[in-house]
């Protein structure tokens, strides 16, 4: 193979390389006045992330890259206390009682940022979920490749107007002593089908919402508050990141989900903020510009044959 023929055949496939390798990036933030311990969990048939648990001090942020076609959940853990090994127990949203979820999800009542990232040119599919219940305020707001995209999340503290059926009370470390610190959905408070969406009521013809996932989706339009909230509660995008914020200010200018945002309500932007990075498997890969890539690769070339 001569150099001309070498030097044509590489860059399409490197250009093919980085169009199938475009994922996103999770950029999430704390913006509560304590401690969150967030947690990932990857659906079926779609490696873990970098990392499945971890401690976010207050104002911190961290990023978090995907792979194409990644499909799971990010929460954030409050309460938390862990031993040396990573063993303990959270107050809310705890994964089988360690730092790392390692494939537990989130115990219920917990605030959940869903997500499909899709593969090349699909869009990805996001929401943020109420339907296990809550408990903190989350807000969404992905940067798309190709234009502004919706945000979405739920910014008021639902804890505060918690039907006193659906309250969990907890203790210290991230939640006031005595104080609220969850609501629980419908389904886990009573079990009742109907709250559910199970047995006869598992279809959305007969799966109606409740008056109390009417007062939660009163509180939060576009969080998905029962399991057939679809058509109000899913959004599509091509998103390079997507800015997941714990505690965001809801009396921040413009601080509502109705509208379309590049930053985060009440908080700076994530790039002038403090950021940590994770360690030995957790470590944060960061993708080279694609422009770098073919200059490397051209002087690599160089140094090859001449």
């Amino acid at each position: 193979m001569n150099v001309a023929n070498f030097f044509f055949l590489i860059i399409p496939i490197l250009i093919a390389s980085f169009s199938s390798s475009h994922a996103s990036i999770f950029t999430v933030t704390n913006n509560c006045p304590h401690p969150i311990w967030p947690g990932t969990l990857s659906g079926a048939g779609t490696p873990p992330l970098p990392t499945t648990g971890f401690r976010l001090e207050s104002g911190q942020s961290i990023r978090i890259p995907s792979t194409p076609g990644w499909s799971g959940r990010i929460w954030a853990r409050t309460g938390c206390n862990f031993d040396e090994s990573g063993i303990g127990k959270c107050q809310t949203g705890d994964c089988g009682g360690r730092l790392e979820c390692d494939g537990n999800g989130a115990a219920p009542p917990a605030s959940l940022f869903e997500i499909t990232v899709g593969i090349g040119d699909d869009k990805d599919f996001y929401d943020v979920s109420i339907v296990d219940g809550y408990n903190l305020p989350l807000v969404v707001v992905p940067r798309g490749v190709y234009g502004p995209c919706n945000a979405t999340g739920c910014s008021y503290d639902l804890n505060l107007g918690c039907p006193k059926e659906l309250q969990v009370v907890g203790g210290e470390n991230g939640g006031v002593q005595g104080g609220v610190i969850a609501c629980k959905s419908a389904c886990e408070a009573f079990g009742l089908d109907q709250y559910c969406c199970s047995g006869q009521f598992s279809n959305p013809n007969t799966c109606h919402p409740s008056i109390y996932s009417s007062i939660f989706k009163h509180a939060c339009p576009k969080a998905y508050s029962y399991a057939y909230d679809d058509g109000t509660s899913t959004f599509t995008c091509k998103a390079y990141d997507y800015t997941i914020v714990f505690c965001p200010d809801p009396n921040g200018s413009k601080g509502t989900t109705n509208e379309t945002i590049s930053t985060p309500p009440g908080m700076e932007d994530p790039a002038d903020g403090e950021f940590i990075h994770l360690v030995s498997s957790s470590t944060i890969l960061q993708v080279l510009p694609f422009s770098l890539v073919i200059i490397n690769v051209f002087f690599i070339f160089i140094n090859l044959f001449f």
